[in-house]
C-alpha cells in the first residue's frame, strides 16, 4: 500500500469519505471477520432501534460502545461477528401506541378493536411513528 502525502489542513469529511471508500473497496471489515474465524467466539447481538421517538444525541454514546466493544474483542483475539438482534420493542412502544389510540388497558383494547385486529393497528402505527419521527 502506498501512502499519500497528507495535507497540513485537516478536512474531516473528506478524510472520513476516503477511509470509508478504502474500507469498502478492500473489504476491510469482511477480512477482519474472515481472519478471526476459528478463534474463541464473542457473540454480540445488537437490538434494533426502537420506533418510539426520534434518535437523539444521547444515543451516540450507546452506539459508540456497541461499535467499540466488538472491535476491542476482535483485537484481543476473539471472533466477534456483529448481528442485528430482534425484540418487539417492549413497553416504550406499547405506551406510545396506547397514547396514540387513547387506550390504556387490556379491556379497552378488547372492546374497541379486538385482539385479532391489534397487530395490524400496531404495525400501521409503528410505520407512521417510524416514518414521521412523531413521538
Amino acid at each position: 500500500m502506498v501512502f499519500q502525502r497528507t495535507s497540513s489542513r485537516y478536512d474531516g469529511p473528506t478524510l472520513e469519505a476516503d477511509v470509508l471508500d478504502f474500507w469498502r473497496e478492500n473489504q476491510v471489515f469482511e477480512k477482519t471477520l474472515a481472519n478471526s474465524e476459528g478463534r474463541p467466539l464473542f457473540t454480540f447481538n445488537e437490538g434494533p432501534p426502537t420506533a418510539n421517538g426520534r434518535p437523539g444525541i444521547h444515543h451516540v454514546l450507546a452506539r459508540t460502545f456497541k461499535d467499540i466493544y466488538p472491535r476491542y474483542k476482535t483485537m484481543r483475539g476473539f471472533h466477534a461477528p456483529r448481528k442485528g438482534g430482534w425484540d418487539t420493542h417492549g413497553l416504550p412502544v406499547e405506551h406510545e401506541i396506547e397514547k396514540e389510540l387513547g387506550i390504556f388497558d387490556k379491556q379497552e383494547i378488547e372492546t374497541q378493536m379486538g385482539s385479532k385486529n391489534l397487530p395490524d393497528v400496531v404495525e400501521s402505527l409503528l410505520c407512521v411513528i417510524s416514518a414521521t419521527g412523531k413521538k
